[in-house]
């Protein structure tokens, strides 16, 4: 689809949930997330981010729970291990100045690919990351995709569960 791009974003934002890069089939659907097997949109009402479980389609919506979405990479890929870790390593500077043009309160990287390439770091553990990211605070949550198989519902429930607490009690 042309002119599609992944960021569902506005200044001020409780926290920006940040994929490694849009699927092909974000692309083609003009949604993120929009794979059946990919978990976000259920972890994100499970942790109670949202009080509906939104479909793909209601992306924009997320504004309304003071949530938004953005990629560290733009190019879209069939599989996340598709982009480097050069192409995450360039794409740092323009990524930085996005998140501080916006200012969320919070960052969440889905997975710790993106993180840790930018960083050239392999020690970065799950959960709020004490560094913080270009400002804000920043936290490594399991990606939702339906391949990351290393973690159920529950545990990607319980890990966004994990911020949203954080955050309402900020």
């Amino acid at each position: 689809m042309t002119g599609y791009h992944p960021d569902i974003l506005a200044p001020g934002l409780d926290v920006v949930f940040c994929g490694l890069n849009p699927a092909t089939t974000a692309v083609a659907d003009g949604h993120n997330f929009s794979s059946r097997s990919n978990r976000f949109w259920r972890a994100l009402h499970g942790a109670g981010f949202t009080d509906v479980c939104l479909q793909p389609c209601d992306e924009r919506r997320l504004l309304e729970y003071g949530c938004g979405i953005t990629t560290v990479v733009e190019r879209a890929t069939r599989k996340a291990d598709d982009v480097s870790t050069d192409e995450f390593r360039s794409a740092r500077p323009g990524f930085e100045a996005k998140i501080r043009k916006y200012r969320p309160r919070a960052i969440g990287f889905l997975g710790k690919r993106a993180l840790t390439a930018m960083l050239g770091r392999s020690d970065i553990d799950w959960g709020r990351y004490p560094g913080g990211f270009a400002g804000t605070e920043a936290w490594v949550l399991p990606n939702p995709s339906g391949l990351n198989r290393n973690f159920t519902l529950d545990a990607l429930i319980g890990a966004y569960a994990e911020l949203r607490v954080a955050l309402d009690g900020a």
